[in-house]
């Protein structure tokens, strides 16, 4: 197997406004359409053997647009679950809460269905994702994940050994790209929050019903 490609989706109104989104499942803005489209150029190099995405619908329409082929959709790769935080921002629950950060506090219960998770747990679904990449480590090429902000910096703390609470080291942007590798036997990150300036976005549209 060659590298860990990751790949955050585009931009939504939630990313945009800074509001927690994790099981609310927004479409892509057309600005976060242009983004998605904009990482073909950035994947045109590489030999990418599989894809895994979030079942998310923004990590989804971020696959199609940057052409992505028969990815498989690996619920593992949800966004951590902010409970009662879904759609609320950092700074209106430091009104209430001065001292909250997420990386170590975790989030406020929420509803039955999505209660919210803790560091430990988002690394416990990375660890999962990892082991189910290292099953494929016979392919001939890159694995790509398609997925979301706050999980793929917990993966790629766990890739790298170190806690879930310490991917608040690796700040991701929307729409980029980042390659985990190895060198001398050893887990290091070859590449991270690359985007293609909005400058060199491909030009035209994207294809298929409007999406935002």
């Amino acid at each position: 197997m060659g590298e860990l490609i990751l790949i955050r989706h585009g931009e939504t109104e939630w990313s945009r406004s800074g509001q927690h989104t994790s099981y609310t499942d927004l479409p892509l803005t057309p600005f976060g359409e242009r983004q998605a489209l904009a990482l073909t150029p950035l994947l045109a190099e590489r030999r990418i053997a599989l894809t895994l995405v979030s079942p998310s619908a923004r990590a989804r329409r971020t696959a199609e647009l940057a052409g992505l082929a028969a990815p498989r959709i690996t619920s593992d790769l949800h966004e951590w679950d902010y409970g009662g935080y879904e759609g609320v921002t950092t700074d209106e629950i430091h009104r209430t809460r001065p001292d909250w950060n997420l990386w170590t506090d975790g989030v406020a219960p929420g509803p039955d269905a999505h209660p919210g998770e803790t560091p430990v747990e988002v690394g416990t679904r990375a660890d999962r994702v990892l082991a189910e990449v290292a099953r494929e480590a016979g392919r001939d090429g890159d694995v790509a994940l398609v997925a979301h902000s706050h999980f793929l910096r917990v993966l790629t703390a766990r890739y790298l050994g170190l806690t879930p609470a310490e991917g608040t080291l690796f700040q991701l942007a929307t729409g980029a790209v980042s390659r985990l590798g190895t060198e001398h036997g050893n887990p290091v990150i070859t590449a991270w929050n690359v985007c293609l300036p909005e400058s060199l976005f491909p030009q035209g549209t994207p294809e298929g019903p409007e999406r935002a």
